[in-house]
C-alpha cells in the first residue's frame, strides 16, 4: 500500500529535504521498515532498538495516534497518511 509519510523538519536532511514522502507496506511497522530501506537512517531515530517507537516520537495515521490503534501493527490502505511528529517539550513552571 502506498502511504503518504509527513516528514518533520529535523529529519529531512534524510530525505533530501523533502517533506513528504511515500512509502509502502500493510502496517505502521512495515512502512517504516520500507522508508529505512530508501532513506538508511530513519528508523533509528523513530524507533528504538527493539522496534517500538521512541517516547519521543508520536505517529498519526490519518490524524489518529497510532498509540490509541494497534502501534506499530496499525493496518494502513493505500494513500492513507501517516505523519512523523516529534513530542515537544518545556514551557514556564
Amino acid at each position: 500500500m502506498a502511504v503518504k509519510v509527513r516528514i518533520p523538519t529535523p529529519l529531512r536532511k534524510l530525505t533530501g529535504g523533502s517533506s513528504e514522502v511515500f512509502a509502502e507496506g500493510v502496517t505502521v511497522s512495515e512502512v517504516l521498515a520500507d522508508l529505512e530501506g530508501k532513506y538508511p537512517g530513519i528508523k533509528e531515530r523513530i524507533c528504538e532498538n527493539d522496534g517500538a517507537l521512541r517516547k519521543f516520537v508520536n505517529l498519526y495515521l490519518n490524524d489518529e495516534d497510532i498509540r490509541f490503534k494497534e502501534n506499530m501493527n496499525t493496518k494502513v490502505v493505500d494513500n492513507d497518511e501517516l505523519s512523523i511528529v516529534p513530542a515537544i517539550a518545556g514551557g514556564i513552571s
